[in-house]
């Protein structure tokens, strides 16, 4: 597909790049305003505490300060990622009656300088009666457990789930606490096809939490204005999503809300909610009349906006003789953390992060996720994927040991294919799943360097150092129905044959938009030279879902192709009048419309832009728009896993080759073989930068990144502290994009840059095990934890006589 293109398909230079590598280009941090006020936010030392008394008096009387607001001035404010009847708004923007985490925020001020506010907040007086907290999701659900959330915000729905024999609320809270959200998904005959089973494992798996590490700490500008407009500059994913819950916290018209364009240093899910600091930055300028800038600490980045949610995954697998999955029973438990957030949606994501890759046909998933007292738990680079992939792939690498299989053979014998209807509906329109996992075997070299099951593993070894490969395969979606539900476009072309792009897309580093750019470009037949792009502003653009759970080329790619053909046929159709052929004898190309096989008969697009102006005024505005999941009302719930989900699937096998050294238990990768399945790639050098990107993270996740607790402090929230890949550990890459051309997107393209961290760190983990023969089923994989197990392993049965 992409030899018929000239612009897509393409590795062209990045729109976004000179304005960055100058300087020019404008994040949160750097927006100053004229009389800006700088504000902090005072925060819980404890982590379960009731507020009995604050006084802000001697802060209010300090020089220099302007404004001074506590949970008082928040009291109507409930709101929260989820906020339906099942799963009511839990968290407000200040603690009202108690804190829930260690970092959960009290009272915020505005004052003239960064200092003076702190000055501030050292003298607020806070009088705390200390509850008893809990940090363990299993020792919450104890019914003897402290309750974090009154049973008002727990939802009536879940608590109906948990046996008809429950039949009031307080009788169900006698057997379970502190639950914010349940899945309970069932196709199939799991029992039936259990018992037919020729092999059956039962084993657990647990993930920690992790942190985002977006370079750009969090931070927002707010600017209440005479007119009664609130400005804000974010540090957001989605403009329009964020403008909607923040204009129903504030309650004030969502036209009065505006999100200014700023650039955004890096996200990978942690700068998707809605924050505390922001909705305080706006009431402050509201209350002081002046512009107020809230700028986190990596501290507080690291504790008090969101983190990978901490996981246990207990996984009962039955297969055939010939290593076809019968049956699976997966149960989840996620450590929610003092606030909803968006456990709920995890818990049904790790189910949507399996049925697309292995066909089970008898299924029986639980998925819970519960209150505890450590910072809350959130969207992370595949929100879910790469705890539920580790899980599912480690466990089949084990069985395919058990069963005297190749592991890579047992997956071919159990992917999904193209035509394929998932269980909730999804029809996969594209799948190159099987591609990718024959291309990475034999790219790695994967029959020479694994060996058949048991081999002697003296053949790899070097002094102390051991190496294994490993496999693992995962998905991701491209697009979820969300507010706003859609994404739209508009192009304008000018008299000089250029066009500009107008778009709510948010630029935090992705390449958004060069590759939409490059969209308008190859519609239109111009150069991407020729693109302008004006994005990230609700007053200047239309709707965009967000640039979050991948829907960038699926959703709003194809709303911006649909803006461009609608200016190339209004283009056309004038051309058509001036050059006196018909629509259908035109072609354009490299900016030129011609009469086809007529170089003779030919206008510039300026020409053209130029003779519609003269004529009636117009100049050509094309208009676009792209809904997610077009014409159907099945939208997924979330407690049953019911209802379409996604409008494609991306999908991605990876084989990671390691080093274990046995006398340090360092894990060193090596060699990372991806294949993704990204449909056609808009720009393949953006691509190849996202799947570098994800295969970092895994190696991260995998081998070394874990937020440390104790009683719900988190113990190391700095860059120093908190161990990330480093340059000298970036390991060698090998593979490309697997092409299956994906109808729904623009041409044929679909996700890519969040399914590739899911893979890594079950190919890891299994490359580990094929190297020193020590599974390690907790993460991350430390040195501290292999030599542990490889000093069991020495030690003989218990029985052995």
């Amino acid at each position: 597909m992409t030899t018929e293109l000239k612009v897509v398909g393409k590795s062209l230079p990045r729109v976004d790049a000179y304005a960055k590598v100058t300087g020019q280009a404008e994040f949160t941090m750097d927006v100053n305003l004229p009389g800006m006020l700088y504000g902090k936010i005072l925060r819980s030392p404890h982590p379960h505490a009731r507020i009995k008394n604050i006084d802000t008096s001697e802060a209010e009387k300090l020089n220099g300060v302007l404004g001074v607001i506590t949970g008082k001035d928040t009291k109507d404010m409930r709101y929260a990622f989820v906020d339906t009847p099942r799963y009511p708004a839990d968290q407000y923007p200040l603690a009202q009656d108690k804190v829930r985490y260690i970092g959960d925020e009290v009272a915020a001020v505005a004052a003239v300088n960064p200092e003076t506010a702190q000055a501030a907040l050292d003298l607020i007086k806070v009088e705390y009666e200390i509850l008893p907290a809990v940090f363990d999701p299993y020792e919450a659900m104890k019914p003897d457990a402290p309750t974090i959330h009154d049973a008002e915000i727990q939802g009536d729905s879940i608590w109906e789930e948990w046996g008809a024999e429950k039949t009031k609320k307080s009788d169900a809270n006698e057997k379970v606490n502190n639950v914010s959200g349940r899945t309970v998904i069932t196709y199939g005959d799991p029992d039936k096809a259990f018992a037919e089973s020729h092999h059956i494992r039962e084993d657990r798996f647990e993930t920690a939490a992790t942190a985002h590490c977006a370079l750009e700490p969090h931070a927002a500008v707010a600017h209440y204005d005479p007119a009664g407009q609130m400005h804000l500059w974010l540090s957001g994913m989605g403009i329009y999503y964020k403008r909607y819950v923040l204009s129903k916290v504030l309650e004030m018209p969502t036209s009065q809300v505006r999100l200014h364009k700023v650039y955004i240093g890096g996200a990978f899910g942690g700068k998707m909610d809605v924050y505390p600091y922001e909705i305080c930055a706006a009431l402050l300028s509201k209350k002081t009349g002046r512009p107020v800038k809230i700028e986190l600490t990596r501290g507080e980045v690291f504790t008090t906006t969101r983190l990978r949610f901490p996981t246990y995954i207990d996984i009962k697998t039955g297969v055939s003789k010939d290593g076809k999955i019968l049956s699976q029973h997966i149960r989840t438990v996620v450590n929610n953390g003092g606030y909803r957030g968006t456990g709920p949606v995890v818990i049904y994501l790790f189910h949507g992060w399996t049925a697309p890759v292995y066909r089970v046909k008898n299924m029986r998933y639980e998925g819970i996720s519960v209150w505890t007292n450590i910072p809350v738990g959130g969207p992370q680079r595949g929100h879910g994927a790469p705890q539920i992939r580790f899980a599912i792939d480690s466990q089949l690498d084990m069985i395919a040991e058990d069963i005297g299989m190749d592991p890579a053979e047992m997956m071919l014998k159990n992917v999904r294919k193209i035509g394929e209807t998932l269980p909730n509906g999804d029809v996969l329109n594209s799948c190159g799943l099987i591609d990718c996992v024959t291309q990475a075997v034999e790219l790695s070299d994967w029959k020479e360097k694994r060996g058949a099951p048991g081999s002697d593993r003296t053949e790899r070894k070097n002094g102390s150092i051991v190496r294994g490969v490993g496999i693992s395969t995962t998905t991701m979606i491209s697009g979820a129905p969300y507010y706003p539900f859609a994404s739209a476009g508009i192009v304008k072309l000018h008299d000089d044959g250029a066009a500009t792009l107008i778009s709510g897309v948010v630029e935090m580093g992705q390449g958004a938009e060069t590759t939409l750019s490059q969209i308008v470009a190859e519609e239109l037949g111009i150069s991407l030279d020729d693109v302008r792009i004006v994005a990230g502003d609700t007053e200047q653009s239309p709707i965009d879902m967000g640039s979050f759970l991948s829907g960038g080329a699926t959703v709003t790619g194809a709303a911006i192709r649909l803006a461009a053909a609608d200016a190339k046929r209004q283009l056309l159709e004038v051309a058509s009048e001036r050059l006196d052929a018909m629509v259908e004898e035109l072609d354009i190309s490299d900016g030129i419309v011609c009469v086809r096989d007529r170089p003779d008969r030919c206008m510039s697009i300026g020409d053209v832009v130029n003779y519609s102006v003269k004529k009636t005024g117009d100049p050509i505005i094309g208009h676009g728009s792209r809904k997610i999941l077009s014409g159907t009302s099945r939208y997924p719930s979330l407690a049953k896993g019911t209802g379409r989900w996604t409008d494609a699937y991306g999908f991605n096998a990876q084989v990671a080759e390691v080093e274990v050294d046995t006398e340090t238990g360092q894990v060193k990768l090596v060699r990372a073989t991806t294949f993704h399945d990204c449909g056609t790639p808009l720009n393949p050098q953006i691509v190849a930068g996202q799947v570098h990107g994800c295969v970092s993270t895994g190696q991260g996740q995998a081998l070394m990144e874990e937020i440390v607790y104790d009683d719900g402090r988190v113990l190391n929230p700095t860059f120093q502290d908190y161990r990330l890949p480093i340059t000298l550990d970036t390991p060698e890459t090998a593979g490309t994009e697997v092409e299956s051309f994906e109808p729904a997107g623009p041409f044929g393209a679909k996700e890519v840059g969040e399914g590739v961290v899911a893979q890594t760190l079950a190919a890891i983990a299994n490359a580990v095990y094929d190297a020193v023969g020590v599974r390690i089923t907790t993460l991350p994989i430390t040195p501290q934890k292999v030599l542990a197990a490889l000093e069991n392993q020495k030690k003989p049965p218990k029985n052995n006589k």
